[in-house]
């Protein structure tokens, strides 16, 4: 726990995103200092949308990942699987059970006619996460995620402000995926500083220099590997089955070279 938290006190560090045990071992291997799991990575290997993981498969899902790796690894949780704080409080714990380095929790409210959490439940929210956490004595990273430019309510000063908000409340790092300006990312960090913020890179906006000169800590990828994954899949898939040819199966990588040793 102690090395997570350190690598956010300064510099940046690209966290990226496995959906598996083989996954999180090769992006180990290749010497990235912490992993993040992703819940559509984990939802795609179940065959369901990222909404129809249960919380009892997320858990499972942590424990194989850390298993697998000495690295510290960040806990996708989504909303808490709650909407009420004892309940996000109480599933928290059995997160941070698992032996996870660090977790977020998401505003979002499934409700597409009101897609975010009215601010004050979500401030609840994460003060809940935050209790949780504390009363492990884990020293387990939180994140607060706002999710506005997720879900259709792209604002960046609502955003900004929730950010502050889920600070204030106990969140050690503050994330707001799908944010792709580096103006907002300016306006983000110096809103919230001293405290860290995780940007999602999930597009080719920028580069992991730009977004360090512009004092992000963390960056993570979310499911974009695992669709990068998926694409080579599909295209090698689709060539067997419309053009009976098998070009894609060249130049492939050595998986069992790649993971022993």
């Amino acid at each position: 726990m102690t090395t997570f938290r350190h690598l956010h006190s300064s510099g940046c560090f690209v966290m990226p995103n496995p959906w598996d045990a083989g996954s999180a071992k090769a992006l180990e291997r290749m010497g990235f200092k912490a992993l993040a799991t992703t819940s559509a990575g984990l939802a795609w290997t179940l065959g369901r949308t990222d909404d129809q993981v249960t919380l009892d498969q997320t858990l499972a899902h942590l424990r194989v990942v850390v298993d697998a790796v000495a690295a510290p690894v960040n806990a996708d949780f989504r909303g808490g699987f709650a909407v009420e704080p004892e309940g996000v409080k109480a599933h928290v714990t059995s997160a941070v059970a698992t032996g996870i380095a660090g977790l977020s929790i998401e505003d979002s409210s499934g409700d597409e006619a009101d897609p975010l959490f009215d601010i004050e439940l979500a401030v609840e929210r994460i003060r809940a996460a935050r209790e949780a956490i504390d009363e492990s004595g884990t020293g387990v990273v939180l994140t607060g995620r706002s999710e506005g430019f997720v879900c259709g309510r792209p604002d960046i000063d609502e955003t900004i402000r929730r950010l502050r908000a889920y600070a204030e409340a106990g969140a050690d790092c503050l994330y707001a995926p799908r944010i792709d300006n580096l103006d907002h990312v300016v306006a983000i960090v110096g809103a919230v500083s001293p405290k860290p913020v995780n940007l999602l890179i999930n597009a080719p906006f920028t580069t992991v220099a730009e977004a360090a000169s512009v004092g992000v800590r963390r960056i993570s990828v979310g499911g974009t590997l695992a669709r990068s994954a998926w694409r080579g899949w599909l295209e090698a898939a689709r060539e067997i089955a419309e053009a009976g040819t098998f070009g894609q199966f060249e130049q492939l990588p050595n998986v069992d070279g790649l993971l022993s040793g």
